[in-house]
């Protein structure tokens, strides 16, 4: 049984969960462990000088719970699977099988012990007036105040951004206007090809 660990970051609604959930179906023995579902509550979040919410940094997160998460399928991908009613799928041996696990997320590359962990890094990026459109059409809970996205939101990304590039190496940039179907085959090839390169390994 081998491994592999598939970082798919970005900025907010840059196409990273859409990509992710494609990846998930096309992959067999594939699962997805998103950031979003690991935020604190809202109750605990704090408020920066502005009045906005400081979603958009790492200490919004529960970030050792989702270290867990990710470690506890690395050590046991099948048993991980099994505890949440997925059979994995069967191939002619296990010395055959690779697992892949999908980790989703806008800030999964700034936490140094996690992006430690991937084998391929994605980043999914759009134009500053692409992203602000996409935002104000979403409904989040609670919702984004006046101003949050240029208060906050974006000055975010560019300093996370700044961040990663600073500490990271290695990320693949994805221009997120491209067609869905070309993003999906190119990332596709390249995970296939480390999925044939870890069953070709001894």
């Amino acid at each position: 049984m081998k491994t592999l660990v598939v970082g798919v970051g970005g900025m907010t609604n840059g196409g990273k969960t859409t990509l992710s959930m494609s990846l998930h179906q096309q992959i067999p023995n594939s699962y997805i462990i998103a950031q979003d579902s690991y935020f604190k509550d809202d109750s605990v979040v704090p408020v920066d000088s502005h009045g906005f919410k400081q979603y958009d940094m790492l200490d919004a997160l529960h970030m050792d719970t989702m270290m867990n998460d990710v470690n506890s399928w690395r050590r046991d991908p099948e048993s991980f699977l099994r505890q949440f009613g997925l059979m994995p799928e069967q191939t002619s041996s296990e010395e055959e099988e690779v697992f892949v696990l999908i980790v989703e997320g806008f800030l999964i590359f700034n936490h140094r012990a996690l992006n430690e962990l991937f084998d391929k890094r994605y980043f999914m990026e759009i134009p500053y007036e692409v992203c602000k459109k996409r935002r104000s059409s979403r409904v989040y809970r609670p919702p984004d105040p006046p101003g949050y996205f240029d208060g906050h939101v974006w000055p975010m990304y560019l300093k996370n951004r700044r961040e990663m590039e600073s500490r990271v190496s290695g990320v693949e940039f994805l221009d997120g206007l491209s067609p869905k179907e070309e993003l999906l085959d190119a990332v596709c090839k390249e995970v296939y090809q480390e999925i044939k390169r870890l069953m070709e390994k001894n």
